[in-house]
């Protein structure tokens, strides 16, 4: 079984030219409009996308698509934005994992499509947390391991890592960074 333990952090950084291989819009809801490159996933992540947001529609959840995939470039002027707001809440250019394609910020109409903390306490953030692992995905950045993994906690971060690695991880609580300490 193909899965992804890829590590992209402040100390882990990928290259200005690192572009996946093979990247597509999964069939899901997003915020984004149309043609941005945020409606782009991995190919195998934004297929399991599309098995997660068809399940959860069945469920009545309201998952909407914020950000996938994200350039350098684009993380870049993020970043730079952020930093003359003197906001650390933006990883700099090479740190983000948006830029492997892997990673999918998701929110819902309860806290207005908008990336926050109070996202945990919705239907849709609880329904989040509990199904992501069977579809291959992970909370990348779980609350109280923010030492650990370099980044506050996310609740609507989610990363793709494959199934048997996601329910591992969600089975034992680590995270990527304590798991490649064990390989």
């Amino acid at each position: 079984m193909k899965y992804f333990p890829l590590i992209v952090n402040k100390e882990r950084l990928l290259s200005p030219d690192y572009i996946p291989d093979e990247l597509a819009e999964p069939a899901i809801p997003f915020s984004a409009p149309p043609g941005d490159e945020r409606r782009l996933m991995e190919k195998t992540a934004a297929k399991a996308a599309v098995r997660l947001f068809t399940q959860a529609a069945l469920n009545q959840m309201g998952l909407v698509g914020v950000s996938g995939y994200r350039s350098y470039d684009r993380q870049k002027k993020l970043y730079e934005d952020a930093q003359k707001r003197k906001s650390s809440a933006v990883a700099p250019p090479g740190a983000s994992e948006h830029q492997t394609g892997l990673a999918l910020d998701v929110s819902c109409p309860a806290v207005n499509l908008e990336l926050e903390e109070e996202f945990e306490a919705t239907k849709e953030g609880k329904w989040l947390a509990r199904h992501a692992p069977l579809y291959g995905f992970i909370i990348r950045y779980p609350r109280n391991k923010e030492k650990i993994t370099g980044f506050p906690y996310e609740p609507w971060h989610i990363r793709y890592v494959g199934e048997a690695l996601s329910l591992y991880l969600s089975l034992t609580g680590m995270t990527l960074e304590e798991y490649h300490e064990l390989e």
